[in-house]
């Protein structure tokens, strides 16, 4: 009898066990291995070519050697010139203009002080020695003429109405003696010498009744008083206001060469401002200038250089210049500061950025272009400068062609 051809499997039993889970059977260990070894080689493979792309990526293409780049040269130096080649990056970050003539009229702005004009100002003085008794005036007052300022008890004044005093009376003695010898002499009963004694007696107490009034006027007060009490009040000798005061009541004041005040008339004032050595040329009398003081930032006065110092003085260096101001409403007092803006007459001078020069050694130099694209430094002498603008003396002359901007990039 014949078999079935078919071949005889076995039916796995998939029914559950006692914990619920289908009892599987366990494949061989060993079918598995080459799958496991193929796996680790396709991911070894994969990193392996990420790590490729990622190093050599940027620098080139691993299909093809990297090409070598070509070497630009920046700049050529031969001797005093400098050469930017056609392909250098240099000539994109230059600027060049020509050298410029302008008329400049420069401005220079000095600081300066409000001063009392010398010629309008008054230090009182005591006519005597004396205690101060009564101050009448207080600092920063304005005053009027003979005004009482101060008030002064002194023995030295009933010293002086004493000399006067008897003054007169050797004056009326001196002139009655004088008569006498002049009637003697006319019925020849006096000497010639008795009557020349006489007229010089006379002569001599002339003159001292002269001084000793004199004095008393000086101090300042009547000769011919009933009231000779020893206090003496010191008046204003002009209008004007009391810019310095140095005594007070109850002092003693026995230096009859201090002043007891100052006094100041203030209807025109002084601006008075120092120039540097080196700028001292560019100021002359006559010259316009325009004063902004602080006291008043937004009001410009107009005025002009009264005169220049013949003198410089050798601590600062400087030399002063003054600017007067009429100053009826007193606005401008002393003390007060300002700056004084001097205009130099105009000048016709070779201009260029301040951008163009470039500091080598303590001197400025500018890179000026003799060939095209190529340039020489020369140095400049720098006459002043005038906010974005270099006003220069000798170096460079108008039409010049100059670096302006990136000049540094041409330097050693």
């Amino acid at each position: 009898m014949l078999g079935n051809p078919k071949p005889e499997t076995k039916k796995l039993d998939a029914a559950p066990q006692g914990d619920g889970k289908l009892d599987v059977p366990e494949p061989r260990r060993g079918a598995l291995l080459p799958a496991k070894i193929l796996a680790l080689v396709l991911v070894a493979g994969a990193m392996g070519a990420g790590a490729y792309r990622l190093f050599v990526g940027p620098f080139g293409r691993a299909q093809s050697a990297p090409a070598a780049i070509e070497k630009v040269q920046l700049l050529i130096r031969a001797g005093q010139r400098v050469s930017v080649p056609e392909r250098s990056p240099v000539r994109a970050k230059l600027a060049i203009q020509p050298v410029v003539e302008q008329d400049i009229q420069r401005s220079l702005v000095l600081p300066a002080v409000v001063e009392a004009d010398p010629g309008r100002l008054i230090k009182v003085l005591p006519p005597l020695a004396g205690r101060v008794t009564q101050l009448k005036v207080q600092l920063g007052e304005r005053v009027e003429p003979s005004q009482p300022l101060v008030v002064i008890d002194s023995p030295d004044l009933a010293t002086a109405y004493a000399d006067y005093d008897r003054g007169k009376v050797l004056l009326s003695l001196a002139l009655k003696s004088r008569d006498r010898q002049r009637g003697l002499a006319k019925i020849g009963g006096a000497s010639d010498k008795d009557l020349q004694q006489a007229e010089t007696d006379y002569v001599t107490a002339e003159v001292e009744l002269k001084r000793t009034e004199a004095r008393l006027k000086q101090i300042g007060v009547e000769a011919e008083t009933t009231n000779k009490s020893r206090t003496v009040t010191v008046i204003a000798p002009m209008a004007g206001s009391v810019i310095d005061l140095a005594v007070a009541p109850g002092a003693y004041w026995n230096d009859a060469t201090a002043a007891l005040m100052t006094i100041a008339d203030l209807r025109t004032v002084w601006v008075t401002a120092s120039v540097p050595e080196k700028d001292t040329s560019l100021v002359s009398k006559g010259q316009p200038v325009d004063v902004v003081f602080a006291a008043y930032p937004g009001e410009t006065l107009r005025g002009q250089v009264l005169f220049v110092s013949d003198v410089l003085d050798p601590d600062t260096r400087r030399t002063r210049v003054r600017i007067a101001f009429e100053n009826p409403a007193t606005r401008l007092k002393p003390g007060m500061f300002a700056n004084v803006n001097f205009y130099t007459p105009l000048q016709r001078v070779p201009v260029v950025p301040t951008s163009a020069l470039i500091l080598k050694e303590d001197a400025n130099q500018v890179f000026v272009e003799v060939e095209p694209w190529t340039f020489e430094a020369r140095t400049v002498e720098l006459n002043f400068q005038q906010g974005d603008q270099a006003i220069l003396k000798s170096g460079v002359k108008a039409g010049d062609r100059v670096v302006v901007k990136g000049g540094v990039l041409l330097g050693d």
